[in-house]
């Protein structure tokens, strides 16, 4: 064997332990819970026809889908008026906004969950101070529903649109700002028609991290939702934990991992994801 090809037998040997861990404990899991689908209660297709047949399993996806679109509109809305305040602050201000916006990452989603509860029940700060003041007269339903299920997850999600996007904002050239600002242009202009084009990479990575997140979200819509409305991930664990009903559960867990997968492969057609998630070479 010559040196170019032991020094890739070597190379293939350190990655050897990698490879293996990946196999064992994802590859091995993601083709079991494939193979329970197709074969509980009895092997064939019966799980899967459930996606035409039963107006059950089709509520959960579309319910998903909507409070996972909403969920991304409304977080990219908010983290990309906190990314652009954040990228036109002075470097000491900046340094606060950027702490601030990692703060919330830090604090367990059960804690944020249950805050939320303690705001938005009957008898919460919200409901009071809104009858105190006299706009309402009688307590709004904002928790145990989807309106709840909507504030909590855009509460975790925006700092995971707003670094995205700060990213690409930082990327952009200031002196391609003051060339708008000198040849006539408005600062409305020069936002609409220099800066906003030039930060869209970084919102379609952040709405792609956003959407793909909320997919998977279990805890926030169980505890804002109390069970009145349920998203696929409360779906699959009410079917095999309570329902025992694994390949139901497994079916549905085997189409949330597709949706992820198609959705990844969509944006790989438009955009470049290795280069908007940071991983792309210059």
């Amino acid at each position: 064997m010559n040196a170019s090809g032991r020094a890739s037998l070597g190379w293939w040997l350190l990655l050897l332990p990698a490879v293996a861990l990946v196999l064992f404990f994802y590859v091995a899991p993601i083709v079991q819970v494939l193979t329970i689908s197709f074969t509980e209660p009895e092997p064939g297709l019966g799980n899967y026809e459930r996606l035409l047949t039963s107006e059950g399993v089709q509520r959960v996806i579309f319910t998903t889908l909507r409070i996972c679109l909403l969920t991304t509109f409304f977080a990219l809305l908010l983290g990309y008026a906190i990314a652009y305040a954040i990228t036109l602050a002075s470097p000491r201000a900046r340094s606060w906004w950027i702490l601030a916006v990692l703060v919330p990452l830090w604090i367990s989603v059960l804690v944020r969950a249950f805050a939320w509860v303690t705001l938005l029940r009957r008898q919460g700060l919200v409901n009071n101070t809104l009858m105190q003041a006299g706009v309402i007269s009688e307590p709004l339903p904002l928790v145990w529903n989807e309106f709840g299920i909507l504030v909590g997850m855009v509460h975790y999600m925006v700092p995971f649109a707003v670094l995205p996007m700060l990213a690409s904002m930082r990327e952009i050239e200031p002196r391609l700002l003051a060339a708008a600002r000198g040849l006539g242009a408005s600062r409305g202009q020069v936002f609409r028609q220099v800066f906003l084009p030039l930060s869209m990479p970084g919102v379609i990575a952040a709405g792609v991290l956003v959407f793909i997140f909320s997919l998977g979200f279990y805890i926030t819509p169980a505890i804002l939702g109390g069970g009145r409305t349920l998203m696929v991930a409360e779906w699959i664990a009410l079917q095999i934990l309570d329902l025992i009903r694994w390949g139901l559960g497994t079916m549905m867990a085997t189409m949330l991992v597709v949706a992820i997968m198609v959705t990844l492969l969509v944006f790989s057609r438009v955009v470049d994801l290795r280069r908007m998630f940071g991983s792309g070479g210059g």
